[in-house]
């Protein structure tokens, strides 16, 4: 068997999940490669895309929240949208290398790529079985319009919207989202912590950006220095936001408890390591810490798609939902000294997630 993992570079989340299959599949022997899909159109066109998607989102989020409305209001199972006929320009290329490089099955964690395969399925130009991924906890618009042999959804509660939306019930397989092995290896706390140089008294908040730095990181930050002793630890992982890592560092640079971090590959370490984790509700890294099992407050979102994954999480007991970066901090305070609410969570968030959705992927791609 040879698999096509087809993603884009809007948002990390799409990517991330690709690779986590890639993982999966690759251990069992399974030849795959994973591209993105824009590619196909040519590279001018992926960075145009993923640089707009970028600005958009995190310099004109009510913009984005304006047009995620929008396509929420014009999307439709029965009438093909301008996404459909934007993908459709490069769905001959993909199909050609597709077939020219006799792939099996094509995995799409992203809806442009499925765009792209529901225009080659319209004309009868694939033999391939193709399956979406869907990373996010809501079926979000023009899922509907495409056509696959199957759609890997997060959780069985959202069969009844994605079917409300136009997808059949016996074409949705409720795996979850997929995740790196990483994050289910189990750990031993005072050990990550040596490793990671954390001092083993205190607390240890860890605060993620996102790939995009979308959030008031600086404020959040500047919360939790109000709540933190002399052994507490803020750890902030920048990435590759260089400008937010400047701007921080030139604010809290000589504060020993706050610590600015670079881009690292230790994700799983430090979400161990960690005792409160403060992350924008995105799809992929909400089920990477609840796989994790740690204490999550989810940030402000950027509205769309992340407003239904907070109210996913935190309707279940999965995490708590800041609606300001002070608020942010009381609740840490709260899973900081209720011992109960936090052990609550975990127990919620093994029961809820499904943490084993790259095996669960593979058996059904597998069974053919």
């Amino acid at each position: 068997m040879k698999v096509l993992i087809l993603s884009c570079n809007t948002g990390q989340g799409h990517n991330t999940a690709g690779q986590a299959l890639t993982e999966y599949l690759s251990e069992r022997g399974i030849l795959c490669e994973m591209k993105d899909a824009l590619l196909f159109a040519g590279e001018h066109v992926s960075r145009f895309v993923s640089g707009t998607y970028v600005n958009v989102t995190t310099k004109a989020p009510q913009l984005f929240h304006f047009l995620y409305w929008a396509g929420s209001g014009i999307s439709s199972s029965k009438v093909k949208s301008i996404i459909y006929y934007v993908n459709k320009s490069y769905a001959s290329a993909l199909g050609e290398y597709i077939e020219k490089n006799h792939f099996d099955v094509v995995l799409v964690p992203h809806l442009f790529p499925a765009e792209a395969l529901t225009s080659l399925r319209r004309k009868g130009k694939l033999s391939a079985r193709c399956y979406a991924i869907a990373t996010d906890y809501t079926c979000i618009p023009f899922w509907e319009e495409t056509e696959l042999d199957g759609y890997f959804i997060p959780h069985e509660d959202l069969c009844d919207e994605f079917h409300k939306k136009g997808i059949p019930y016996e074409k949705l397989h409720a795996t979850g989202i997929p995740v790196s092995k990483r994050f289910l290896n189990p750990i031993d706390r005072d050990e990550i912590r040596r490793a990671l140089a954390i001092p083993e008294l205190g607390k240890m908040l860890l605060v993620m950006s996102g790939s995009m730095g979308f959030g008031s990181v600086a404020s959040i930050t500047e919360e939790l220095i109000e709540h933190c002793s002399e052994k507490d630890r803020i750890f902030v992982l920048g990435g590759s936001n260089e400008p937010l890592k400047r701007e921080l560092r030139k604010k809290f640079g000589n504060d020993m408890r706050v610590k600015i971090m670079d881009f690292t590959d230790q994700v799983p370490a430090y979400m161990g390591a960690c005792d409160v984790l403060f992350t924008k509700p995105g799809g992929l890294t909400s089920t990477e810490a609840a796989v994790r099992n740690v204490p999550m407050i989810h940030t402000p979102p950027i509205p769309g798609c992340e407003t239904a994954n907070a109210a996913f999480f935190s309707s279940r007991g999965l995490s708590l939902c800041a609606k300001t970066e002070k608020d942010a901090a009381n609740c840490a305070q709260r899973l900081l000294t209720d011992a109960n609410l936090g052990n609550a969570m975990k127990l919620a968030q093994k029961k809820v997630i499904h943490a084993d959705a790259g095996d669960r992927i593979c058996d059904f791609i597998l069974k053919g």
